[in-house]
């Protein structure tokens, strides 16, 4: 597979090109004239000065994320073209006859200008796929990024939006499954932010950082609970638990015992740290339900007849 990177992507978008690509959808003269000016607009700098853009589109600005993905529409076409009715893979036995030829198929999973490129075939059809995509992207402006490109098996693994994904043996069997992991960037991020709120010398109301904690923690939880993470969410639910108490320990100088008598039950059991009637958040309690193939659900599945 390929694991691609743009180089620069919102930096380097031609704009001649980009504008090719708007004026095949939109005919009004107005708006063409507005899309242009706010790709002219320039940037202010630090020093408020104006920086002409030549190319690209200012990163977070409004209309930057579309624009984004007319341009990048060039990629998908040239991807989705063999797929498409009369193409080379447009049905199951043309599929089949280029398996029996040698050849390669392929699909495209992209989100913005984060993308993959899944070939059935060996390293050479994958690296001759990179030079065509190369190729594809350049009359826009665009290139692949050399150093973070990279061709690679799916029992290695790839990081995609913050979840790694790899194909490898279930545990106790011989059959091979595609798992959706966490990647270790997400999980070093939160444990960062975690630290930043629990520091040694943070003299800040328990109250407001447990409310700060549970909104980090939750909304983190809730977008990765559809991978294979039940043990990443028990050791994080581990390491909050342990800042958190360590922190309150430190500020209102407790000792130990303190901790128990305060955060314990009569039968001994640990209840949860509190503050003013917050609770913290429990990573270990977020139910993790995985989905394979076209079992997930979206909001776009059609009913089933009655």
């Amino acid at each position: 597979m390929l694991d691609a990177d743009i180089e620069a992507c919102f930096d380097n978008i031609d704009h001649t090109a980009l504008m090719d690509r708007v004026r095949r959808r939109v005919k009004d003269n107005r708006v063409l004239a507005l899309v242009k000016s706010f790709l002219k607009a320039g940037v202010l700098t630090e020093d408020n000065n104006r920086e002409d853009t030549h190319t690209g589109t200012p990163q977070g600005g409004i209309l930057s994320p579309l624009l984004a993905n007319i341009a990048l529409s060039v990629l998908d076409e040239y991807l989705h073209e063999p797929w498409r009715p009369g193409g080379t893979m447009s049905t199951a036995y043309l599929r089949s006859r280029r398996r029996v030829h040698g050849l390669p198929r392929w699909r495209v999973i992209r989100y913005a200008d984060d993308f993959v490129v899944l070939v059935h075939g060996d390293r050479a059809h994958v690296q001759a796929l990179r030079e065509e995509i190369a190729h594809v992207l350049q009359p826009i402006g665009l290139r692949l990024s050399e150093s973070k490109t990279k061709v690679v098996h799916m029992s290695d693994g790839f990081d995609f939006l913050g979840f790694h994904i790899r194909w490898k043996r279930k545990r106790g069997t011989n059959k091979w499954h595609v798992y959706t992991f966490i990647a270790d960037r997400p999980i070093r991020s939160l444990k960062a932010r975690i630290r930043a709120l629990t520091r040694r010398k943070s003299q800040q109301n328990p109250k407001v950082v447990l409310i700060r904690l549970n909104q980090i923690t939750r909304g983190w939880a809730n977008h990765f609970k559809h991978a294979a993470c039940k043990r990443v969410l028990n050791s994080l639910s581990h390491f909050v638990w342990w800042r958190v108490v360590g922190w309150l320990r430190r500020l209102h100088r407790w000792r130990w015992k303190d901790v128990r008598a305060r955060f314990t039950s009569p039968d001994g059991r640990w209840r949860p740290i509190t503050a003013d009637g917050i609770a913290l958040f429990n990573l270990a309690a977020v139910p993790v339900t995985r989905y394979r193939g076209d079992t997930i659900p979206n909001p776009w599945t059609l009913p089933t007849p009655g």
